[in-house]
């Protein structure tokens, strides 16, 4: 039976400007399974950032409502750190704080929780080795590539255990052999894991690797144009890319995205 990790019943956002509203998001309806990758493909300034930032609980929505592992997001106006509890963040920048370690970065969220030294050190190495970064832990992140700064962020979100990982663009600043191969790591990752992954991105090929499902979305106030299944078997390898059916599903979707913007 399926069980959904993020629910969205006529989620809409308003932003307040001098001049006047900004409609950015219409209401919409959104089921995330458990486990499942989804990822939020769209023109710039369709909402899809501004979707994943309600889901994490950064912007409240203008109306409508929104619930985590089945506990709502928001209460009374103020955010339910329970439900919050089960959101990790990764943005485009891995933010990771120049003074602090590597392991010290990924063992922060810990340290903020209140976990002893012994206890948030044995996590962060276990999390490095995961996202493939053992005989790193005392860099630096002025010493490690961009995508090695990136896995350090997606080791920190997972640290304290949630069961959902958010990510927006986290792989635009990288060229596109690095971006390659995170993608892979990527997919790895949340196959060991099982985690619910929604990932925003401009990319069509990477949309199409890594999806179970993708959701279109139209130009602002965004909503949901079309709805794409994904049919390629687990794992996947990057010559999945050249076969007839990847690039079906690519070619309708560059086609769309050129009639709705």
């Amino acid at each position: 039976m399926r069980t959904d990790a993020v629910t969205a019943e006529k989620l809409a956002k308003w932003y307040g400007t001098r001049d006047a509203p900004v409609h950015a998001l219409a209401e919409t309806d959104l089921a995330i399974a458990e486990g499942e990758f989804l990822v939020l493909l769209g023109p710039s300034g369709c909402g899809k950032t501004t979707l994943l930032r309600m889901i994490g609980g950064l912007l409240p929505p203008t109306s409508g409502s929104l619930a985590v592992m089945g506990q709502p997001l928001w209460r009374d106006g103020r955010r339910n750190d329970a439900a919050l509890s089960e959101l990790g963040m990764v943005f485009q920048d891995a933010n990771l704080f120049p003074w602090l370690s590597i392991e010290d970065n990924i063992a922060l969220p810990l340290q903020l929780r209140g976990l002893g030294r012994g206890q948030r050190r044995e996590k962060a190495r276990e999390l490095m080795r995961l996202v493939g970064l053992s005989g790193f832990e005392r860099r630096w992140p002025r010493e490690l590539s961009g995508g090695m700064r990136q896995r350090a962020a997606i080791a920190r979100a997972l640290s304290y255990g949630p069961d959902i990982l958010l990510m927006d663009e986290p792989f635009g600043a990288l060229d596109a052999m690095t971006r390659e191969a995170m993608n892979l790591e990527l997919q790895r990752i949340w196959m060991e894991t099982g985690k619910t992954v929604v990932l925003v991105t401009h990319s069509i090929s990477e949309a199409v690797f890594l999806a179970d499902r993708i959701l279109l979305l139209s130009p602002r106030p965004g909503k949901v144009d079309r709805e794409v299944a994904v049919p390629f078997a687990r794992p996947r390898a990057p010559a999945v890319q050249a076969s007839a059916e990847f690039q079906s599903i690519a070619a309708m979707l560059r086609e769309r995205l050129s009639a709705i913007a």
